[in-house]
């Protein structure tokens, strides 16, 4: 590239595109660059006016590069597009120009490409003293301040897979860069809040037994603590350095003091915050004395922690939360409040780059903690809701899970799904109904066969072009919402879902979307089988609105199903289950094909001047009547 040429840089907010666009300023070439619309910032952020950019969406860069050019054209262009963006900026390239293929899904022959100079590349062929020279050159650029550092996102190492489908999106700028896990330091120091007491001390003991050296356990009698002592002889015996502090964590300046009293030679690694009292009552009971109670030993001590090792590169942060944050627990208005900012504080830390899960444990199992003060009737009543007390080992094994995941919430509960089987799934908390098996499949069943039926009903008001039209409008607007499009018009209705963007996780979502949009059971390999938005169109239109379909309406076993599930929920009363048996007697009549009864007044005139008497003896004739067939 020499001083003076026009170069084009196609997906130019990429990390690749805003290398490249440092670069050709560098060398003194006038740039042009291409970007989806979102992202236009970033390349003014690089120097580049509105002149020179242009979406990569769609074709209109031709248009507007040749009248800002005045159609001289491109003398370089590095291409990561495919299909007729490619022939577009073969276009707009001046002959004689070079053209670089970089992204290489769409490579031409270059004895097609005319005047212009065709190129396809790997990085790998300038081979390995050349790319050494080129990283000095770019070396000293960057000493020199010619080019800066592109930006970067990081993604946890356990989170790959979330930033695949980021890049896979487009959603990016710069660079996706994946990062290792932080290591706990087995020679740093842990500090376990409420360390003397009964769950402090198991993982106190889990962590010497684990390797971890030094141990600093705070409560709020320190030494004095009962079992303090005993607990610290443990320790050491399984070759732990034991520290036993007096401290309240919710005094700043008393937090400050012990932290600063850890040895460099053993600096802090982590952080179990599972420090908090139960004050528990109805909301009309609650003070702000008995509130601030509450809050104080979590709150206050959780902040404060916060703040004073945010600079100190902590492999972890684990606050102790609790399952009464997650979904509500009687007489614990305080509790929840407290833990649910314990909660909200992990995700602030992890916007900030840091450390930080936020444990909301179920209840454990009697053991001096805080379940030694609930009674038997009360734990009774957990496991028959399905939320039975963690045995201590059971407890510690999923704390060693939670301690190795990267999620910023963990909710780590005991489950009994059987105990829940027998609740109505209003009378369960929104976060399990999901787990009731009674009526669920019945339930969706019903919902898809509504969504079928009404689509395809609506189809069979149109004409075939415009069932075609209607549901391609349909698939865009599903593709649009998993893709993170603004808006369905983004999603060529003849491009690949492939070209698209579409992988095969959004293809799993696309298919999900689509499934609950149509009511229809479709393959995993839905957008694979049929590649475009229009050809998936045409298969649902065949799949709904055939012949055969429109003239028969809605599936009649469909709708006696719908009724079976209207009628499972509800508790009818006598009169109305008469009248139901009635209809339904009828009903059955018409199907076995029984003549009609002869003319004279109807069931339902007689019906509706019945007497109490009569009614219920009709109850009983009909309902026996039905459990005869």
């Amino acid at each position: 590239v020499q001083a003076g040429e026009r170069v084009l840089v196609h997906a130019g907010a990429g990390g690749v595109g805003m290398a490249a666009i440092q670069l050709a300023r560098h060398l003194g070439a006038e740039v042009f660059a291409t970007a989806s619309e979102p992202k236009w910032e970033t390349l003014r952020g690089l120097g580049l006016d509105d002149a020179h950019i242009a979406s990569s969406r769609d074709l209109g860069f031709e248009e507007k590069f040749r009248e800002v050019t005045g159609g001289a054209g491109m003398d370089v262009v590095l291409n990561a597009l495919a299909g007729e963006f490619v022939d577009a900026s073969l276009r707009i390239t001046a002959p004689g120009g070079r053209f670089l293929e970089m992204g290489k899904t769409d490579i031409r022959d270059p004895r097609t490409t005319g005047e212009v100079r065709y190129q396809a590349f790997d990085l790998g062929e300038a081979g390995p003293e050349r790319n050494k020279a080129l990283l000095g050159e770019l070396l000293d650029l960057f000493t020199e301040g010619a080019l800066r550092p592109l930006p970067v996102r990081t993604w946890d190492v356990r989170r790959a897979r979330e930033a695949f489908r980021f890049m896979s999106q487009a959603k990016h700028t710069g660079k996706i860069v994946l990062t290792m896990p932080p290591r706990w330091n087995p020679e740093g120091t842990v500090l376990i809040t409420g360390g003397t007491g009964a769950l402090g001390g198991h993982l106190a003991r889990r962590f010497a037994r684990a390797g971890m050296r030094h141990l600093l356990l705070t409560s709020r009698r320190g030494a004095d603590a009962p079992g303090a002592a005993e607990l610290a002889a443990e320790l050491e015996e399984l070759g732990a350095e034991v520290t036993v502090a007096a401290c309240d964590t919710a005094d700043r300046e008393a937090t400050a003091a012990l932290l600063d009293g850890v040895p460099a030679a053993h600096p802090l690694t982590a952080v179990v915050h599972t420090a908090g009292i139960l004050d528990d009552g109805v909301i009309a009971s609650l003070t702000p004395e008995r509130l601030a109670s509450v809050l104080r030993p979590k709150v206050d001590a959780a902040w404060h922690l916060h703040e004073l090792t945010r600079d100190l590169d902590l492999a972890a942060f684990l606050p102790f939360s609790s399952v009464a944050g997650v979904m509500g627990s009687p007489g614990q208005g305080n509790y929840a409040a407290a833990n649910s900012f314990l909660d909200a504080l992990t995700r602030h830390r992890r916007h900030l780059g840091l450390a930080g899960t936020s444990l909301a444990w179920g209840p454990w199992a009697h053991d001096g903690g805080m379940t030694s003060t609930l009674s038997d009737t009360d734990m009774r009543r957990m496991q028959s809701g399905g939320l039975p007390p963690l045995a201590v080992d059971q407890g510690l094994e999923l704390f060693d899970i939670a301690r190795g995941s990267d999620e910023s919430f963990l909710v780590l509960v005991g489950l009994a799904a059987g105990a829940m089987r027998g609740a109505a799934p209003e009378d369960l908390p929104p976060l399990f109904r999901s787990m009731v098996r009674s009526g669920r499949r019945t339930a969706a069943s019903t919902d898809a066969a509504g969504a079928s039926a009404a689509l395809g009903a609506k189809l069979a008001g149109l004409g075939s072009a415009e069932r075609v039209r209607y549901v391609t409008d349909l698939v865009r607007e599903q593709a649009a919402r998993v893709l993170g499009h603004a808006s369905p018009k983004s999603v060529d209705v003849t491009q690949e879902f492939r070209e698209l963007g579409v992988d095969s996780l959004t293809a799993l979502e696309l298919r999900n979307h689509l499934a609950t949009a149509t009511g229809l059971r479709l393959p995993a390999t839905l957008v694979f089988d049929y590649p475009t938005p229009t050809s998936l169109a045409e298969h649902f239109v065949a799949e709904l609105a055939g012949d055969d379909a429109v003239r028969q309406g809605p599936s009649l076993l469909a709708e006696l199903d719908h009724f079976e599930t209207l009628l499972s929920a509800g508790d009818p009363d006598e009169i109305t289950r008469a009248g139901l048996a009635l209809r339904l007697g009828q009903m059955l009549d018409k199907v076995r094909g029984a003549t009609s009864e002869p003319a004279g007044p109807s069931v339902d005139d007689d019906f509706e001047s019945a007497s109490t008497d009569e009614v219920f003896a009709f109850i009983d004739n009909e309902l026996g009547r039905l459990g005869d067939l």
